[in-house]
């Protein structure tokens, strides 16, 4: 049976709060997740929470109670609590009506089977939560075999970026690697990398790619290095109508995951 927490001093409730900050995620190695959308992909993904917080009034919905349910049979806690107390470990005045705990889950760039998907994601430096979420998102609707971090990313397991993935967090691998690491492991084995880039004459509907495709995005203020754009087997650009020089980082690996896909056949 579920235990019911109200007291916001109460010590788990704390411990919860703290998880806000990238320390003390790093320290306890456990995230937040809000919503009964990205609670429910991440059970179908195979992946449930430590602590699984819900408010009275949901408890009757059928998807609560599921999760209630399978928390409970798999060791973990589910604890009735009130809103105010749920919007305290969401941050947000209106609050979902679910919040879970998860361990964290990045996984070792050699985990990864580059012959499982035609196209993967690899972004450089990007600092934005919003523009990682959205990229997780792309990754999922085209099938991407995962999302490669390069450098000094922002934490996917911010809240505010496993807020903007909408659950893709939970079913696009992510890998957070340093850039000699990873191009020692992409050029072990087949894959083109291409790089989006201001820097190149190539319409990025005029190239042609090949499986598997290894899309780099650069950070989003600077782009990519001189060097990183070296390495890149093609370079592509997306030509500017208007009097933006650039779109933004999560729109244009977007526009070039599906140009790509399309090109593929898949």
């Amino acid at each position: 049976m579920p235990r019911e927490i109200t007291a916001y001093s109460n010590p788990l409730i704390k411990r919860v709060r703290q998880l806000r900050e990238k320390r003390h995620r790093r320290a306890e190695g456990l995230f937040l997740a809000e919503g009964l959308r990205i609670l429910t992909e991440a059970r179908e993904a195979g992946r449930l929470p430590h602590y699984l917080f819900f408010a009275r009034d949901s408890a009757a919905h059928p998807l609560v109670r599921t999760l209630i349910a399978e928390v409970e049979q798999a060791g973990g806690e589910a604890i009735e609590t009130i809103p105010d107390i749920l919007s305290k470990l969401s941050g947000k005045d209106n609050p979902q009506a679910v919040v879970g705990v998860f361990a964290e889950f990045a996984r070792p760039l050699a985990s990864l089977n580059r012959a499982a998907a035609p196209i993967w994601l690899v972004a450089e430096r990007l600092r934005d939560p919003g523009n990682l979420g959205t990229i997780l998102r792309t990754g999922d609707a085209v099938g991407a075999g995962g999302l490669i971090l390069i450098g000094d990313c922002v934490d996917p397991f911010s809240v505010e970026a496993v807020r903007a993935s909408m659950g893709a967090l939970f079913t696009v691998p992510v890998v957070q690697a340093d850039w000699a690491d990873f191009l020692g492991w992409l050029r072990a084995g087949p894959g083109q990398l291409v790089g989006l880039s201001l820097d190149t004459p190539t319409d990025y509907r005029a190239a042609r790619y090949q499986a598997p495709c290894f899309l780099l995005t650069g950070n989003e203020a600077q782009g990519m290095p001189a060097d990183y754009a070296a390495q890149c087997d093609l370079r592509v650009k997306i030509p500017m109508r208007g009097k933006a020089d650039s779109l933004n980082a999560a729109v244009a690996t977007a526009v070039m995951a599906y140009t790509v896909l399309a090109q593929l056949g898949d």
